[in-house]
């Protein structure tokens, strides 16, 4: 197990304020990746006046969430299974496979490997290289799939390198792990930001592969990491009832039911995200382009991966000057095979990015 050490989450204001002496109100936060236009549109304005369904207990099925997420996402709402936020049900979901030996797709978020290890399985890293751009290389993937390895997964989008695989490979991936006994998790938290979204959402895998489960959530596209909404996609419906029943009953409460109804039905506030995301990235992608002491690795998520090429300057360095301007970046020199030559940040509104570039460029070339 790669040992991992102590860093400020995008969610840690309350340590950076202690820390650093900012108050986290003033603190503009580039790590937490959460959509910068805040909650959905529709929601701010109607959320207040169902303020009376608090008085019951949520539906225990979900039906009407669920059928919203199925328009939303253009699947079966029977396939769909909601929890308290994406990390809910990759615990459950861990907790149900029980794998003893896991082989996850990284650098990448630490939670998998946690939850593996809480299960008492082992988790093995297939390394996502720099000399690669972190793209993954699927015929040395599909080498490193032996027989052993009973859980494969795959953050798509990556975080914290924003790479991306496409629905053709996630097929190759998907037939190999059928052939291994191989069951493949795969988050796609930050899909929806994607320009390709078509061509690497695999919920339509889903259909006809049962060794597949996608999960998402509402904490970064929406904005809404406080109403700890989440959901999996499988079409594999023994494994959804088994997950099921794992859950406790009413994990989301009744106004967080009410605000899913309402915010995958806002499609002005989901085009405006999606525009000002590939603009911003677009825009942000070719003023990096005139730096030669900095690579960025190619984005298809709202954040960028960026490597430090000046040897004076480190992670460490860029994260102090720009948190003593209230901007707070990632040093991610805690990800595993990154050091302190890289940091991540995701796209703002256009006037806090470009405070943000001020600050990390002007020592480089």
């Amino acid at each position: 197990m790669i040992e991992h050490k102590e860093h400020f989450h995008g969610s840690d204001l309350e340590k950076i304020e202690a820390v650093y002496g900012i108050k986290k109100d003033d603190i503009i936060s580039f790590s937490a990746n959460v959509n910068p236009l805040g909650i959905s549109y529709k929601l701010h304005k109607e959320l207040a006046s169902h303020i009376d369904a608090i008085t019951t207990y949520p539906d225990r099925e979900y039906t009407n969430l669920r059928k919203c997420i199925a328009d939303y996402t253009r699947t079966d709402f029977r396939n769909i299974l909601v929890g308290n936020g994406s990390t809910e049900l990759i615990s459950l979901v861990i907790q149900i496979l029980k794998p003893s030996k896991a082989l996850i797709i990284g650098p990448t978020y630490s939670e998998y490997e946690h939850e593996i290890s809480l299960q008492g399985g082992r988790s093995h890293y297939f390394r996502l290289h720099e000399t690669d751009d972190f793209k993954l290389n699927i015929d040395s993937l599909e080498a490193a799939l032996t027989t052993d390895i009973d859980l494969l997964v795959i953050c798509n989008p990556n975080n914290p390198t924003s790479s991306c695989i496409d629905r053709t490979s996630m097929r190759r991936i998907l037939d190999t792990c059928k052939e291994k006994g191989i069951f493949v998790m795969v988050d796609e938290t930050y899909v929806e930001f994607s320009d390709n979204y078509d061509k690497i959402n695999s919920i339509p895998l889903t259909e006809y592969y049962n060794n597949i489960i996608i999960l998402r959530g509402i904490s970064k596209f929406f904005a809404s990491p406080g109403l700890r909404l989440g959901y999996a996609i499988c079409g594999n419906h023994q494994l959804l009832k088994e997950i099921d029943s794992r859950k406790n009953p009413w994990t989301i409460n009744s106004l967080a039911a009410v605000a899913g109804e309402i915010m995958f039905k806002d499609t002005e506030y989901i085009n405006d995200t999606t525009r000002l995301i590939h603009s911003e990235r677009n825009r942000i992608c070719s003023i990096l382009d005139n730096y030669s002491e900095i690579k960025y690795y190619k984005p298809d998520a709202n954040f960028i991966l960026l490597k430090i090429l000046k040897d004076d300057i480190t992670s460490e360095d860029l994260f102090d000057a720009a948190i003593s301007k209230s901007l707070m970046i990632r040093d991610c020199s805690t990800f595993p095979f990154l050091d302190n030559k890289y940091i991540r940040f995701c796209f703002m509104k256009p006037e806090d990015n470009d405070a943000l570039l001020d600050v990390i460029l002007k020592d480089f070339k």
